[in-house]
């Protein structure tokens, strides 16, 4: 055969096929089409919505073969046309004669099928033949390989065809076998039957199945009377799993090929290859299902990934009461960062949990915002807040704000306690959401008092400090009335010791000796630190060092350090707008520096000298990423909650201190544990922990974190240190009383030190004028001193702040400050030596008052 010879052969059997197809459509389809239109049942209008399906897909495919006939056409000369004509001039008396083959006995049903595809299968049939023909008498090149792939394209075109219509019969013998309960439930116009356990027997578990029916969209055990069914994009096939009576790789191949054919939604071309053939479907998929046997999520709709039949990936959980779960699952389970809405039974609203969870629960950091306008932002474990926590209440009906310890939902242990209403701070230990053990209640007004507590009610004696600076030392109720022995001390020096009562309309009486023989108070009791032997301060903030170290010694994963370190959050309403958040999604870009925990472990190896690791420090502590940027914010709010507003307490201070300095301990103990982990890693022998291992803390960690606590550390400085400020303040207004000749030689200073002993005058010059520009001369040059002094390396952080103050009231506050949180390694050296010079100066300028107004009215006199 000849290229034109095959070429016209094409075009015979194209046009053939094509009036084949107008035929149906004429005598078949529309009349269908219009005696269907309104079908009654619900069962007729099922059959057809597919009737009308079907006309579609018999158009589409009569449109695509006018098309290749009219392309087959232009290729051809009109010179053949004549052949074409008598073609078709033949062929309209064939196509009268097609439905004279059945007989009036036949079955219309099957007389209808046959019709239908008969042709389509004798016009795959004669293409293949002709392209078989055509390729024999083509040389080898790119057309024969085009005609070479159209062959296999038809074959597996006329394989697909005989296994649609053997698997349509199959499911058609399937129907007619079950019962009408099976039929009425299972039978579905485009399911189509893929194998049957009657034709390979089959057993898929201990429990015996009388039949299992694999379908293209779901898989049927049936038991008895009774069945289930299996969406076939949720079921895995487990080669360990199943007992074959079979041939195994028959059962499991078509299997693989149905679940992965149900996923792609869409059938094989052919349907089924050899087998062992075909890939096996993803383990790893998308769905939603919905539950329904008993267990925790019983009726709840889980949309999202699964791995091999369990919820696994991202997903969100539905429940039918409202509750709302999206997050990260793992084996069935809420695993990883998720949020929940749970609604409030009494109210409109929702409380939500962003928290992590662990094999079903919550667990680690999280922050839930109830409903009823409070906030939880800390740990939890087992679905309860437990380890270190803050529980506000922002409603206008009594708020308040606990930061502390939590054991089983309640409040344990340490914690502070503000009232918002009361105006009062509770700082102490708890039981049971009882504020129960020693405590201190620090108030608005100034007062503060240490007392012990049980189960909210005050027992014992305590000791009371008022604003005046009287101390009362004995019991006292709540509205801070003296009752019984008590001793009250008087900020003049008198003491009043004795029994005291408070009667109705009597006011308070008392009964005892009253001592006048003292002038003033010891400073040991007006200012008196509490709390010192009642809260060790190893002792006072533990869950939250316990969290940063069990980060360590669980190996510092990627995944679990915002369940021991915490996250950030932007604000609730963008929270729950974002999709991304609510899926976890990592933020990137926020800083300069990555600090992903294997970066962090890698960047740790290289600053160790002390240079390199005080300017990593600085960037690490200032991250609020980075795990020790995060424990000392963690640190910083347990302080606020402590020390700032209403706790700002002169009776603290020395509390607040010692907290400074563990908190530098603490975190350089933290950073020890990240290197060593680091070290270890990298197969390096981390040295054993000594005590040169502390000798950073001072010099170079407590410079770093202390402007992060010193608003609040300098305000209880200056409390403290409030009358010697105001002395010393005091001496500095008289001093400026002095002209400046007056007060070099109230200063006894030596006149041939004045800057004025040679100064000559000319005729145009003042003298007031010339005596300004020597001392601000002189000014200037100190000035000039004091900036090469901050310039030096070898000037400690904490003593720059001495040469600043000029600038600064409370000179006091601050060299005490300085003082209490020098580093040991400089004290008897000479920067302690110039602390102390600055010290005594600031003591004699108190004590001076008095001499100095005594010289400025003997000046003034004469």
């Amino acid at each position: 055969m000849c290229t034109a010879e095959a070429t016209a052969s094409l075009l015979q059997v194209e046009e053939t096929f094509s009036a084949c197809l107008a035929r149906i459509n004429t005598l078949i389809l529309k009349p269908l089409l219009q005696a269907g239109r309104s079908p009654s049942d619900q069962k007729g209008k099922e059959n057809f919505k597919l009737f009308l399906l079907l006309n579609d897909r018999f158009q589409a495919l009569w449109n695509l073969t006018e098309e290749n006939y009219c392309m087959l056409k232009q290729k051809h000369s009109s010179s053949e046309s004549f052949c074409i004509q008598d073609i078709y001039a033949h062929h309209k008396t064939v196509l009268k004669q097609f439905l004279t083959d059945f007989t009036s006995e036949t079955s219309m049903s099957l007389a209808l099928y046959t019709v239908l595809h008969k042709p389509i299968r004798d016009h795959i049939e004669h293409y293949i033949l002709l392209l078989t023909k055509l390729n024999e008498v083509l040389k080898e090149g790119p057309e024969k390989d085009v005609v070479t792939s159209a062959i296999k394209e038809y074959v597996k075109l006329e394989s697909f065809v005989s296994q649609v219509l053997d698997e349509a019969c199959f499911t058609k013998s399937l129907w007619k076998s079950l019962s009408y309960k099976f039929t009425d439930m299972l039978c579905v116009p485009e399911r189509r039957l893929l194998e049957d356990s009657k034709n390979l027997p089959i057993s898929a578990s201990t429990n015996r199945s009388d039949r299992i029916l694999l379908f293209d969209d779901v898989l049927v055990l049936i038991q008895g009377n009774s069945f289930q069914s299996f969406d076939l994009k949720l079921v895995w096939v487990d080669e360990n799993s199943i007992l074959f009576l079979c041939p195994q790789a028959v059962w499991q191949w078509k299997l693989n090929q149905a679940v992965r054919q149900a996923l792609n939604g869409k059938r094989d071309f052919p349907l089924w290859g050899k087998t062992g053939e075909g890939t096996k479907p993803p383990s790893c998929r998308f769905f939603t299902y919905v539950f329904r046997l008993e267990g925790k999520f019983k009726n709840t709709s889980y949309e999202g990934e699964w791995h091999w039949g369990k919820p696994h990936g991202k997903g969100t959980l539905k429940w039918h009461d409202g509750r709302n779960h999206v997050g990260d699952f793992k084996e069935g389970l809420e695993h990883g960062f998720g949020i929940c809405l749970v609604p409030r039974k009494s109210e409109d609203r929702y409380d939500c949990y962003k928290c992590h969870w662990y094999e079903g629960k919550m667990r680690g950091y999280g922050i839930c915002e109830y409903g009823n306008d409070m906030v939880y932002k800390g740990y939890f474990k087992d679905n309860v807040r437990q380890g270190f926590g803050i529980l506000e209440n922002f409603s206008a009906e009594h708020p308040f704000k606990y930061s502390g310890q939590w054991e089983n939902d309640k409040k344990n242990g340490y914690g502070v306690w503000e009232d918002k209403d009361r105006g009062e701070r509770y700082i102490g230990t708890w039981l049971d959401d009882h504020k129960h053990g020693q405590g201190i209640v620090v108030t608005q007004s100034g007062v503060c008092y240490q007392r012990t507590f049980h189960a909210d009610k005050m027992v014992g004696s305590g000791i009371l400090l008022l604003e005046d600076d009287s101390v009362y030392e004995g019991n006292f109720t709540e509205d801070l009335t003296f009752v019984g022995k008590g001793k009250l001390s008087f900020a003049n020096g008198f003491i009043l010791e004795g029994t005291f009562t408070n009667k109705s309309g009597q006011g308070l009486q008392t009964h005892g000796i009253l001592n006048t023989s003292n002038e003033q108070l010891d400073d040991r009791i007006t200012k008196v630190q509490l709390g010192l032997e009642e809260f060790p301060v190893e002792k006072r903030w533990k869950g939250i060092y316990d969290q940063f170290l069990e980060f360590i010694h669980s190996g510092c994963k990627e995944e679990t350090e915002e369940s021991f370190t915490g996250f950030h959050i932007q604000t609730s309403k963008e929270l729950r707008k974002s999709q991304e958040y609510l899926f976890c999604q990592k933020y990137e870009g926020t800083e300069d520096v990555s600090w992903k925990t294997e970066d962090i472990l890698e960047e740790l190896v290289q600053h160790q000298e002390l240079e390199s690791l005080q300017s990593y420090l600085e960037k690490a502590l200032k991250s609020s990423l980075h795990p020790l940027g995060k424990l000392l914010k963690a640190l910083m709010i347990a302080f606020q909650a402590t020390y700032s507003g209403i706790g700002a307490n002169r009776h603290l201070l020395t509390m607040a201190q010692e907290e400074v300095k563990y908190y530098a301990k603490k975190i350089w103990e933290f950073y020890q544990g990240l290197l060593h982990l680091a070290l270890e890693q990298k197969g390096q022998l981390p040295s054993k922990c000594t005590d040169e291992d502390t000798r950073y803390v001072s010099p170079v960690v407590l410079p770093l974190i202390l402007p992060c606590f010193y608003p609040e550390l300098f305000m209880l400085y200056m409390l403290y240190h409030e009358r010697e400020d105001d002395l010393y303040c005091q001496g500095i207004v008289d001093l400026s009383l002095f002209p400046d000749i007056k007060l070099l030689e109230f200063l006894d200073v030596q006149k041939h030190l004045w800057p004025l002993k040679d100064l000559t005058l000319t005729t145009n010059q003042r003298r007031s004028l010339i005596k300004d520009k020597c001392f601000l001369s002189a000014t200037e040059c100190l000035q000039k001193l004091i900036l090469f002094l901050e310039k030096a390396v070898s000037v400690p952080r904490l003593l720059c702040r001495i040469y600043k103050i000029s600038l600064i009231q409370h000179l006091g506050a601050e060299i005490h400050l300085i003082r209490d949180l020098m580093d040991p390694a400089n004290r008897g050296g000479l920067y302690d030596f110039l602390l102390t010079a600055l010290e005594s100066c600031y003591e004699h300028i108190q004590r001076m008052r008095l001499h100095q107004r005594e010289n400025c009215h003997v000046t003034h006199s004469s």
